[in-house]
């Protein structure tokens, strides 16, 4: 049952004048109009009566969308005394907003303390110079390690948000991110593969034979492997793949295949038969001479659609390549959710 809820608050490319060659924030928000801190209360008014009886452990209201720390200093105390508000009448939890990392300083900081701010995430999308500067993402790195390191001796959780795939990047180069992710101990991370918009400069770039999307086995892939640094390092990764909208849609605002409603179930499907099929090799190297022909498959009760693969591309899979096998497919609820595991029959 889900415990922890979002109330979010876009704000459309506000506070951000940079444009990343990847970024169409009306399609990522599907919101184009400008909001104020009236809007933000009607908002939370029409979120909270929807929350409060599913016995949540946890509310947030988030301010997501543009760079909301890149916005005037007495626009950001309107919007944050809203939120204090709710949070003071114990209404809400937690209050969360997203950023760059170089509309991070001392006084930001001490403003977002003052109204009480818990998390605050940044668009850090790479840690590499070559990827940032062909993104035109308008910070260095050195502006990455500088705002990690100042959030945290502030006391906020920190969030990261990497991108897969973006402009002179490389599977080489994504795990680099991914291991200094880890290196910087953030609480929570978002992982997303670059999606080609309609009008942006990554679309011109596309059009123009100057940037390739990855496939999206591809796209998978790496992703796999960046998400087993960080689960692996106990960073809770909260979201992979952008979410889907009515403009974020297959023959709508993206070009490409890198875009698929359910990758993250895709890229943990993957975890899920990677430990699967290593346990029955194991097994089937093991007994090579007296081989056993049965086997059950077993995880949690909230990991069994992994295990099985989206649209049962797990199960396809095993049953093709191992066609002298019995596989069954149960659930184990001594298992933790994420742990797949192997028993002959």
């Amino acid at each position: 049952m889900k415990t922890h809820a979002i109330i979010p608050v876009f704000i459309p490319h506000k506070g951000c004048p940079n444009d990343c060659v990847f970024c169409n924030q009306k399609a990522i928000t599907a919101r184009g109009a400008d909001i104020g801190p009236k809007d933000v209360k009607n908002l939370i008014e029409s979120y909270l009566p929807t929350l409060q009886d599913r016995n949540l452990k946890t509310i947030e209201i988030a301010f997501f969308g543009g760079s909301f720390t890149g916005i005037p200093m007495e626009e950001q105390s309107a919007f944050l005394s809203v939120a204090k508000e709710y949070k003071d009448m114990g209404l809400v939890d937690k209050i969360h907003m997203s950023t760059r990392p170089d509309y991070i300083d001392e006084r930001i900081l001490d403003n977002l303390k003052k109204y009480d701010a818990d998390i605050i995430e940044l668009g850090v999308q790479s840690f590499v110079p070559e990827v940032l500067s062909a993104s035109n993402r308008g910070h260095t790195s050195d502006d990455v390690y500088k705002a990690c390191s100042l959030i945290k001796s502030y006391g906020f959780d920190l969030g990261i948000q990497l991108m897969i795939g973006l402009p002179k990047d490389t599977k080489e180069r994504c795990i680099f991110s991914a291991r200094e992710t880890v290196k910087i101990a953030p609480a929570i991370a978002r992982l997303y593969p670059t999606i080609v918009l309609n009008d942006t400069e990554l679309c011109n770039m596309y059009k123009k034979g100057l940037y390739q999307p990855l496939s999206a086995d591809t796209a998978v892939d790496i992703t796999k492997e960046m998400y087993k640094i960080l689960d692996g390092a106990g960073i809770n990764i909260i979201r992979v793949g952008l979410k889907s909208t009515d403009l974020i849609t297959e023959g709508g605002e993206i070009r490409g295949s890198t875009f698929h409603p359910a990758f993250r179930q895709l890229v943990e499907g993957e975890i899920a038969k990677e430990q699967l099929e290593l346990q029955l090799r194991s097994f089937i190297g093991q007994n090579s001479k007296n081989p056993c022909l049965s086997y059950e498959f077993r995880c949690s009760r909230n990991s069994f659609s992994n295990m099985v693969g989206n649209g049962k591309r797990n199960k396809n899979y095993f049953a093709e390549k191992y066609k002298d096998l019995k596989i069954k497919y149960k659930t184990d609820q001594s298992l933790e959710d994420g742990h797949y595991i192997v028993i002959k029959c």
